[in-house]
């Protein structure tokens, strides 16, 4: 069938504040929070938890965090989204792609970055998300609201929805590339830590009684687990590991970033920076594959607060691998994969 229009092309990540400011920040926490795939309560105490505690809270905290991270360009989030999608469009023909960023949460927003793409009448739509792992909260949330705007418009054009890419080669050969820059042989363990998800929802993602009930259930991916956020974190780390000839005992995946008192996905980022500490490491490599834009959760808080937790407890140095960022290989690469997509 003959292609009339240009492919559109719609990169996702997360989102950001709009500024480093409270109430800019109180308004991303909202948005984010209320998400029902996010945090999955029910609509009423889900929405006393988050109006009424977490975004008012936790606002003025964050708030300062964010001030911490925030450059000239503003959120890096935001401003390695805003090269990969122009670095994006450049490798890809004009006369048959355009590329958008949008966010999630706060802008650019999906809808305007649809309405940007429908008004270009493109023929076709590729979701692609900026998050290598498939989860429910994350990727899952960005397919369900594509889906809920286009269900507003008399016309959709064909729609294509990456799922992940997790062990994608090019991206894990970069990974492993920003690792060699440090001596690898000076650190006494290596963590690969990924963005924390409650267990509850590991298991609602599941259908055949595997999640946290087979022994070493994220062991390897297979057809049972193959859209499990666990098991294509620990995918992730072994392809890394592999790639720069770790041995098991030299390196393991964690999570970190958990909120409230609910069990999440184990072991924990911070129980395992303890555990080293008192086998006597001081050196810790950290990798933050989850996150393909360094941010607030690897500049502040792997950087900053575990550098400072593993001084407390005896340790020294808490190195972070730098992320994909605007690296001319992950542009690349993101190309290649929207072409195969």
């Amino acid at each position: 069938m003959a292609q009339l229009g240009k492919k559109g092309v719609l990169l996702f990540n997360l989102g950001t504040p709009d500024a480093p400011t409270r109430g800019a920040v109180y308004r991303y926490l909202k948005e984010f929070l209320l998400d029902r795939r996010v945090i999955d309560y029910p609509w009423i105490p889900r929405n006393l938890l988050v109006r009424g505690l977490i975004a008012p809270l936790r606002s003025g905290k964050s708030a300062k965090l964010y001030q911490q991270l925030w450059t000239e360009n503003g959120s890096p989030l935001k401003y390695y989204g805003e090269l990969l999608a122009a670095g994006v469009q450049e490798g890809l023909d004009k006369e048959e792609y355009v590329v958008e960023l949008a966010m999630r949460y706060q802008s650019p927003s999906i809808e305007s970055a649809l309405d940007s793409l429908l008004k270009q009448q493109v023929s076709e739509i590729i979701v692609f998300p900026l998050f290598p792992q498939y989860a429910g909260a994350t990727t899952g949330s960005i397919h369900e609201e594509v889906m809920r705007l286009l269900a507003k418009k008399e016309t959709i054009p064909n729609v294509k929805m990456v799922n992940s890419y997790f062990d994608e080669p090019a991206m894990i050969n970069i990974f492993a590339d920003n690792a060699r820059q440090f001596d690898l042989s000076s650190y006494d363990y290596i963590m690969f830590s990924f963005h924390g998800l409650p267990q509850r929802q590991l298991r609602k993602a599941d259908d055949c009684n595997h999640c946290l009930v087979t022994e070493n259930c994220c062991g390897s991916i297979s057809r049972i687990n193959q859209f499990c956020y666990s098991a294509q974190c620990h995918a992730t780390t072994r392809a890394i590991a592999t790639e720069l000839g770790l041995t098991e005992d030299q390196y393991t995946t964690t999570f970190q970033s958990r909120l409230g008192p609910d069990a999440w996905a184990q072991p924990y980022t911070s129980a395992v920076l303890e555990e080293q500490a008192k086998k006597g490491a001081k050196r810790i490599l950290v990798f933050s594959p989850a996150f393909v834009a360094d941010c607030l959760e690897t500049i502040i808080e792997i950087s900053d607060e575990y550098q400072e937790e593993f001084e407390e407890m005896g340790g020294e140095k808490v190195d972070l691998v730098p992320s994909l960022n605007d690296d001319p290989r992950w542009i690349a690469a993101v190309t290649e994969m929207v072409k195969r997509a």
